[in-house]
């Protein structure tokens, strides 16, 4: 029996992406922080198709003893896709971040994904089928206003993908490693990311995709053989790419 890993799964893309690869008959590892959602989504799922098995994981993967003990308590199942979809934002001006907050994006949106990713490859890089899929941000390749410090994050998640993919492929290694790049997606992000009790996307961003739109895309680069899939910023159109960073390869210098 084989499994698709997500996390960050209690609202949002996570969520939708979950129940996009349940709809394909996907068991899941559906982790995050708020197991009241998860048991929501496990039991919405279980309408959808019984069949599944859905399992749920409660961690905070902005502490890295949980990260590590959340890879460890995992052993047991055979994962062909992992996707890292955890993350939140924070607009500020550099001068004026909260450091407890951004210390904490630090941690989830960069180290808890290198070292998911790294135990990842380093135990399935060589077995047929598996993907796994990092999710960055329109924000991973533009620098954005007052989200200095978020979009940094993003590039990492970007440049890591994008580099571990070339370096999967140059290895002859049979997993493929991608990177989806969200612009504005009506979500949680919003509210985390400027510390809002609410915030409406209908009337305030004049373009935004639904978190269910974002899913489909989500399949979409799942589906394909491209390692990146990318909203574009200002028209807002999907499109799958090859790996946008330069990438060297020292073996050819």
């Amino acid at each position: 029996m084989k499994y698709t890993v997500i996390t960050g799964a209690s609202s949002g893309i996570g969520y939708e992406t979950a129940l996009a690869f349940a709809a394909r008959g996907k068991n899941l590892i559906i982790a995050a922080r708020r197991e009241e959602k998860l048991e929501e989504l496990k039991a919405k799922i279980a309408e959808l198709n019984a069949d599944l098995d859905i399992i749920v994981r409660t961690v905070d993967l902005s502490n890295m003893d949980q990260v590590h003990q959340f890879y460890d308590d995992l052993k047991e199942y055979d994962i062909e896709t992992w996707i890292n979809n955890a993350g939140f934002g924070n607009f500020d001006p550099v001068g004026e971040q909260n450091l407890n907050k951004i210390q904490t994006m630090l941690h989830l949106n960069i180290e808890a994904l290198t070292v998911l990713s790294s135990l990842y490859v380093r135990d399935y890089a060589q077995v047929e089928g598996t993907q796994l899929v990092n999710v960055s941000s329109g924000g991973g390749y533009t620098i954005v206003a007052n989200a200095v410090t978020y979009c940094a994050t993003k590039f990492y998640v970007s440049a890591f993908t994008e580099g571990l993919a070339n370096e999967l492929k140059a290895q002859g290694a049979k997993m493929q490693a991608k990177v989806l790049a969200p612009a504005a997606t009506e979500t949680e992000f919003a509210e985390r990311s400027m510390d809002l009790d609410e915030f409406k996307y209908e009337g305030t961003i004049p373009q935004y995709h639904t978190a269910k739109e974002m899913a489909g895309f989500m399949l979409d680069l799942y589906d394909s053989d491209k390692v990146v899939g990318i909203v574009d910023g200002y028209s807002y159109e999907f499109s799958l790419k090859d790996p946008i960073y330069p990438y060297v390869d020292r073996a050819t210098r």
